[in-house]
């Protein structure tokens, strides 16, 4: 599943030329700092939305044949971007129904912290309440990272699988995938990519199963997203949820055939392939800058907003090492201030999510100066308001 270097940087002009366009796909109001939780759809994927929707909408004679390439063309570009071949790779409308695909298919014991985001621990969960062949064990975390040292020390023969999520969604940590490759053997690894697809150039080729979804840091709306799954994990899974789109055999059926061996069989039916154009483009316009140049471009302005957050003495939970985040800088003021934050952020225009006890910020490539003066200007008023 190796990479090729030059598929991230397939535009025959410099980084600057590349980011530049990249960044003109972006099409938000001024002030959002929050693609954690949805980005806004990128234009280049609204034209996609235009143009099937046209199509559809007339039906003209023979005008449809070209929407069921769609799925080939996202598949593809999901390849470039993981290493995955296409025949490991199967569209799904979510994250979520992705991992519960995978937990449901797994067996013996997965290790993993029951702090990640809930689409994960509660697959593991309800494939082993409904299928018994699959016991979760909640891994003891480092603050709640995710670390090979934390791993190593929960490892034994029992356990067949370990889950992760890429970046953290509450506090922003990076997880080593390569450094957890090493620790757990031929252990499957599967990963919730969800928080860092498209902005964090990962190792995926150390993973077996990736897991992820179009509508956050690729923007391109709801109902997009793969699964992944290296020829070991397909080997070991069991296609559980595999319906009339999960076989080899060509319509129509001479009987009820058994799953595929290759991906599509984690396919319930047909994906829908309006989602699949917008997630192409979405996939193509992040090929065409590289991975790496956006990464290293969000890298920059989470350095800008840990040093605002400094700067008005809000303590921060996104480790300040590079090599461990992505895009999230989450916040973690005073309880009795938290609100005059949050309501200081809302009334100057900057849209964040604020859960529990943390406010958490996230900034793409496409993050304008204009977004963090607007940002500047709600930490001032929140300093003056709370005498922070």
């Amino acid at each position: 599943m190796n990479r090729n270097p030059d598929e991230q940087t397939a535009d025959p002009g410099d980084a600057d030329d590349r980011l530049s366009a990249f960044q003109g796909d972006f099409g938000e109001d001024t002030g959002y700092l929050n693609y954690g939780s949805v980005g806004p759809l990128s234009r280049s994927a609204g034209a996609e939305a235009a143009r099937w929707n046209e199509v559809l909408g007339q039906a003209a004679f023979g005008g449809l044949v070209d929407v069921d390439a769609t799925d080939a063309r996202m598949r593809a570009a999901v390849g470039a971007l993981t290493g995955f071949r296409s025949d490991q790779i199967v569209a799904q409308p979510n994250t979520s129904q992705g991992l519960v695909h995978t937990m449901f298919g797994l067996r013996g014991v997965v290790l993993l912290s029951a702090a990640e985001y809930p689409s994960l621990p509660l697959a593991a969960e309800r494939a082993s309440q409904h299928r018994g062949v699959l016991t979760p064990r909640w891994l003891e975390t480092d603050r709640g990272h995710v670390t090979p040292d934390r791993i190593r020390a929960q490892l034994d023969d029992e356990v067949t699988a370990v889950a992760v999520s890429l970046v953290d969604y509450r506090t922003g940590f990076l997880a080593d995938l390569h450094a957890i490759r090493e620790v757990i053997g031929d252990r499957l690894l599967i990963v919730d990519a969800i928080q860092g697809f498209g902005v964090v150039d990962a190792p995926f080729e150390a993973a077996d199963v990736v897991a992820s979804g179009g509508q956050k840091w690729m923007r391109a709306g709801w109902g997009t997203g793969f699964l992944a799954m290296s020829d070991r994990a397909l080997d070991r899974l069991e296609p559980v949820l595999s319906g009339v789109t999960g076989t080899d055999e060509p319509w129509p059926f001479s009987a009820t055939p058994e799953p595929s061996r290759t991906a599509s069989a984690y396919s319930i039916t047909r994906a829908d392939p309006l989602a699949a154009a917008r997630f192409g483009a979405s996939l193509e316009a992040t090929l065409a800058v590289g991975t790496p140049v956006v990464q290293s471009t969000i890298a920059g302005l989470v350095s800008e907003v840990i040093e605002l957050a400094d700067e008005f003495g809000i303590p921060v939970l996104t480790s300040r090492d590079e090599r461990e985040r992505a895009g999230i800088v989450a916040l973690e003021p005073e309880e009795a201030v938290l609100e005059t934050l949050s309501t200081s952020l809302a009334n100057h225009g900057v849209t964040a999510t604020t859960r529990g006890t943390t406010v958490r910020l996230s900034v793409h490539a496409g993050t304008t100066r204009e977004t963090l003066e607007l940002l500047r200007g709600a930490l001032v008023s929140f300093a003056t308001a709370a005498s922070y």
